[in-house]
């Protein structure tokens, strides 16, 4: 069995997540200590750790084969860092607290992620 290739596109995505998810921990961790308050931070680190896991799902998921379950399961796991971390970021960066409402949406699109990823997965492999 071997990998199915990802699209130029899909591993710039994966990239990106991944990459941001970083430059936002070290800019969390170096830059915004002592001028956020706890709260703020807490909301800070929680939005980088769900980045950076779903940023590792998110390649998982890219190379899960081919087919509509594939392609929902990429598809979900960006929007919900786009939603769920952004909206944390957002938050924590001063944003009103009704961005907070925008948080569980992302979270609903990780759990959608999560189970496209193992239909995909459970497809049997085409063989090339």
């Amino acid at each position: 069995m071997m990998r199915q290739p990802a699209t130029r596109g899909a591993s710039w995505l994966v990239a990106l997540a991944g990459a941001s998810g970083v430059l936002l921990g070290a800019f969390g961790a170096h830059a915004l200590r002592g001028h956020l308050d706890a709260s703020a931070m807490g909301w800070w680190q929680t939005a980088v750790q769900y980045q950076l896991w779903h940023a590792l799902a998110l390649a998982l998921a890219v190379h899960a084969g081919r087919g509509r379950a594939r392609r929902w399961a990429v598809l979900a796991f960006a929007i919900g860092i786009v939603l769920f971390s952004g909206s944390l970021y957002a938050m924590a960066l001063g944003a009103p607290r009704w961005f907070g409402a925008i948080t569980p949406l992302g979270g609903l699109g990780f759990v959608v992620g999560w189970v496209a990823l193992a239909i995909a997965l459970g497809r049997p492999v085409e063989e090339a």
